[in-house]
């Protein structure tokens, strides 16, 4: 069959106009986050806006670990965002992570802040505080967490369950610093200075003391700045003054919030992109205005009630040692009898 030029032309140009779109896709990334929408989701629609690069975020509170098992080599997942060293350490050790090259975060996340083999990163910190209550303890009663071990705030102190990844990680640094030992001696006595059986999570544990069931309770700093937005819980957040323990010596014991990339990543390369936003300037500004977390990145500004707390000396120790010492601070807390 013979066709005319002009026939010949209009089908090389059709097939090209249908060939086309199978040959250039939108660039995106695909997150699997334990982190809520509304903490990061800013960041990413920052992200998008910068590099026109779309991200995909599905969050759970749990389960992640598993999905990730069951779908394999099949998962549309790049990147994971966890909180606490514990879930981070868990997800590479089952296998489920790469390493990226950490030179490349060089100036912006502390090495203490990094898994030695560059399967996952910190991009913010939290601070485990004590919380005092304004009207039964004096400033400076309490200075340490070692002080928590004290007869003298015997039934005076709240704490969450004593197998929650936030109180392991705390264990697990006092096993690092004063081996396992003298930590269980120090777990040992603060359970026995429990006001009660531990329960709830950070925010009861302030409640508590504004409604003097105990005097003094251990919390991650940035449920303060949580609880001064909500009108319920403002009074509670106003009757406690903040301490950040251990100013003296080591300084106080941080954990992270943080991001691994997937071992089957399918967008690799701009997964790769999406950390190097949220480790630079300007993520790292969002992350401290939005979240109430610190920035793990020297020199980004803190937001106003970060400011009002004053500086602090962070303990460094690596994460990554505490990582280690997790189980046997979880076996800890079953030895010493914490949650009973």
């Amino acid at each position: 069959m013979k066709y005319s030029y002009s026939i010949l032309r209009s089908l090389i140009i059709s097939s090209l106009l249908v060939a086309t779109p199978l040959l250039v896709s939108a660039a995106e990334v695909n997150v699997y986050s334990y982190r809520k929408p509304q903490l990061i989701d800013p960041m990413f629609a920052a992200f998008t806006e910068q590099t026109g690069i779309k991200v995909n975020s599905v969050f759970a509170k749990k389960g992640m670990l598993e999905r990730l098992q069951s779908e394999g080599a099949n998962s549309p997942a790049d990147l994971v965002f966890t909180v606490d060293i514990g879930r981070l350490s868990d997800i590479k050790n089952a296998g489920l992570t790469q390493s990226v090259d950490s030179a490349r975060f060089a100036g912006h996340i502390p090495k203490n802040y990094q898994d030695p083999q560059g399967h996952w990163f910190g991009l913010t910190t939290r601070a485990r505080i004590i919380v005092a209550s304004k009207e039964r303890v004096k400033i400076g009663e309490i200075l340490s967490y070692e002080d928590l071990a004290d007869p003298k705030w015997k039934d005076r102190i709240c704490t969450r369950s004593g197998k929650h990844p936030y109180m392991v990680a705390l264990t697990a640094s006092m096993i690092a610093h004063h081996g396992a030992a003298g930590a269980k001696v120090w777990l040992a006595g603060l359970k026995s200075n429990l006001a009660r059986k531990p329960k709830g999570n950070d925010r009861a544990q302030v409640k508590a003391v504004k409604e003097g069931e105990c005097d003094v309770a251990v919390i991650n700093h940035y449920y303060m700045a949580n609880m001064l937005k909500d009108p319920e819980q403002v009074p509670w957040a106003e009757s406690v003054n903040v301490l950040f323990p251990n100013q003296s010596d080591r300084g106080t014991h941080m954990n992270v919030s943080g991001v691994a990339l997937t071992k089957h990543a399918p967008n690799r390369a701009d997964a790769i992109k999406l950390m190097d936003f949220l480790a630079g300037s300007q993520g790292q500004q969002m992350y401290a205005q939005k979240n109430g977390e610190y920035p793990v990145k020297s020199g980004v500004a803190w937001n106003e009630l970060q400011k009002s707390w004053g500086k602090f000396k962070e303990d460094s120790l690596s994460l990554a040692a505490i990582a280690d010492n997790r189980a046997a601070a979880i076996r800890m807390a079953d030895e010493v009898g914490y949650n009973n």
